[in-house]
């Protein structure tokens, strides 16, 4: 390897620390926050998805079934 591969990886590196100074990490307490409303969330929209689902095709039976009844 060559001495400016090295001074390149070496700056590369220094330039990742600084920036990692620079960032502002949550709390514990917003991450316990964060993770309880994604949680909660996920499982709200399951729920509503799974429901309108069960609504879809109990609506397609049902027209499957009166047309059945109409044309035998």
């Amino acid at each position: 390897m060559t001495a400016i591969a090295e001074q390149k990886k070496v700056s590369y590196f220094r330039e990742v620390q600084n920036e990692l100074k620079k960032v502002t990490w949550t709390t514990k307490e917003e991450l316990i926050f964060s993770t309880k409303a994604v949680i909660m969330a996920t499982f709200f929209f399951g729920f509503a998805i799974y429901f309108t689902d069960l609504a879809v095709r109990h609506g397609i039976d049902l027209i499957a079934y009166v047309a059945r009844l109409i044309f035998g």
